[in-house]
């Protein structure tokens, strides 16, 4: 007869067994506590019959960590319970200090795993809650390890063993500190993404407009959804004329690389938009500079992440003009805005689409479509994860926007201007409700624009003679409309001079049709308008010159000034700031 001890060879095959479980499933996400629940449960009920996984709680919102064991009193959070018959200590989620004299406490402050025998718990007073599921479940053994990585304390393990299972032995301290040195690592990964997304949403909101805007005849509002984020941008910009642009992009992925191309595109669309371009020439520009973007980022050193971070992007340009009631669109590779009348009638905008931008496709010219709009109209600029909410008649979004703003049966509702039907706010929360709650539209964009008009006592537009009486008119039809709307003093004083140095300027070097508006909204504006598209130059005229001072007087008593170009001619435009108590509102 043979009697051999396998005791020894059972546990051993025991640990190698659990080990591998660890290694074969931690570390495929990158989300803090999933990593925890994985080791949990690749141990229970195999190795252990308790574990528990506490994470020092700033790890899970992805904040830098000091180097060193975590000072006394440091918060950690339970990530991870795990039991085969037994009821947590603190329920996961919890959030509590580890208690002085401890073991728990003495793992945090020498961070090395440690074998604690059950049977009498000295420290029972210390952690009376512990202790009692302690003494509830039946363990005897415990094994705690610290999770660290690069000097770092991260949190702890704690593997319990109950009742009838082999109590645990010096054998396994390796093996548990290999198992939370992996799950340290993976944590750290996770930690790591969760800071770089906190930082690229950050930046990528603070890309957004603060809030619902109102420029000239259009208001604003927008909507993004909860999630994860995604490259999406939009804006409004105020344009000379009473004119208002809105944009709305997308850059494919996700991170601070896609947030860095945002911010270059969207400051990019700001300058040129200064230069008051119409929208198929802004975007011609703003192709050209992604396709350096995209050369500059080729030259960068191969270990350089940012060589590989120019992803494809799409943008479209809209201007809604409020004398014309008119909306011109220019798009690359974005999808066209929805259209609502005040009607209800909807239908997407006939617009054609240029190739996305950074994209190796490069159309000849880009095309804008032009068409009317009605006073009270819907624009809706969504990404593109929203387009199918958009082009189908039974699309969440579409249904929204489409819905009679008056249904039977319902008491009206009015808009902050006083006109019945629901304010752009209004409308999108009532989207964010209908839309599914699905993966794909975590982050996506809306951007909603109400078009109006300028009210009728707000402009004055007067067709002047193309001659040398034209400048003394011009002065005559300003003062008696500035004095309508209550404007004297140095504002009244600096208009006249500014009507008359643009009219000169238009009867000398332009060609007729002549003709002059005035706008009071947020600022006041000037524009004349000829049908020379010869472009005006500023001049710094010498002491003995008898010339040449006329838009150097223009450009000083102007907040800003510039030119406009249209196929019929241009229009040279001023804007003047006005005191508090003379805006508009």
């Amino acid at each position: 007869m043979s009697v051999t001890d396998a005791t020894e060879r059972v546990g051993a095959r025991a640990r190698e067994a659990a080990l591998s479980a660890v290694r074969g499933v931690v570390g495929g996400t990158l989300d803090v506590e999933t990593t925890c629940r994985d080791l949990v449960d690749a141990v229970v009920p195999g190795y252990a019959d308790v574990a528990v996984v506490e994470v020092v709680d700033s790890v899970l919102r992805g904040e830098d960590l000091p180097t060193g064991p975590p000072v006394p009193g440091v918060p950690l959070r339970r990530a991870a319970f795990g039991a085969r018959s037994a009821d947590p200590a603190h329920p996961v989620g919890d959030v509590r200090a580890v208690l002085p004299a401890t073991p728990f406490q003495r793992v945090l402050s020498d961070p090395r795993p440690r074998l604690v025998p059950l049977v009498d718990v000295p420290w029972a007073d210390a952690d009376p809650a512990r202790a009692a599921a302690i003494r509830t479940s039946g363990a005897h053994t415990l094994v705690v390890a610290p999770l660290t990585v690069r000097g770092a304390v991260l949190g702890l393990v704690s593997l319990y063993r109950c009742e009838d299972s082999d109590p645990y032995t010096e054998d396994d301290l390796p093996v548990v500190e290999d198992m939370a040195s992996r799950t340290a690592l993976s944590i750290d990964n996770a930690r790591r993404y969760v800071h770089e997304r906190a930082i690229a949403s950050t930046l990528q909101h603070r890309l957004f407009p603060r809030g619902p805007t109102s420029h000239g005849a259009v208001e604003t509002a927008h909507l993004v959804l909860p999630g994860a984020g995604s490259g999406c941008w939009f804006d409004t910009i105020a344009l000379p004329g009473a004119r208002t642009a809105l944009v709305i992009g997308e850059v494919a992925g996700q991170g601070i690389h896609v947030a860095i191309t945002m911010g270059q595109l969207r400051t990019v669309i700001h300058a040129l938009a200064e230069l008051d371009l119409e929208p198929d020439e802004l975007l011609a520009r703003l192709y050209d500079t992604a396709s350096r973007l995209v050369q500059e980022r080729a030259e960068l050193p191969p270990s350089d992440p940012l060589r590989r971070s120019m992803p494809a992007a799409t943008c479209v340009y809209a201007v809604y003009d409020p004398f014309s009631r008119t909306c011109t669109v220019a798009s690359a590779g974005h999808p066209a805005p929805l259209v609502v009348g005040p009607d209800g009638a909807a239908s997407v905008a006939g617009l054609a689409e240029g190739p996305p931008l950074g994209s190796q496709e490069r159309a000849p010219s880009v095309a804008a479509s032009t068409f009317p709009l009605r006073e009270g109209s819907l624009l809706a600029f969504c990404s593109s994860a929203l387009q199918v909410h958009v082009e189908s008649s039974t699309g969440a979004l579409r249904r929204v926007l489409t819905e009679a703003e008056h249904s039977p049966g319902h008491h009206p509702r009015h808009r902050p201007d006083g006109r019945p039907g629901r304010s752009l706010p209004e409308l999108c929360d009532e989207v964010a409700y209908a839309l599914p709650a699905t993966v794909d539209l975590q982050g996506a964009a809306l951007l909603l624009a109400r078009t109006g008009s300028i009210p009728a006592d707000r402009f004055g537009i007067w067709n002047l003679p193309h001659d040398s009486s034209a400048p003394a008119a011009a002065r005559g039809l300003a003062t008696r409309q500035l004095a309508d709307w209550n404007l004297d003093g140095d504002t009244g004083y600096a208009t006249e001079l500014i009507v008359s140095e643009l009219v000169t300027n238009a009867v000398r070097y332009g060609l007729p049709p002549l003709e002059l508006r005035l706008v009071l909204d947020r600022v006041l504006m000037c524009e004349v308008r000829d049908a020379s598209s010869v472009s005006p130059n500023l001049r710094y005229a010498r002491t003995i010159d008898e010339g040449g001072r006329g838009l150097f007087i223009v450009s000083q008593l102007a907040t800003q000034w510039g030119t406009r170009y249209a196929p019929g001619g241009k229009t040279v435009w001023t804007e003047q700031s006005l005191p508090p108590e003379q805006t508009s509102g």
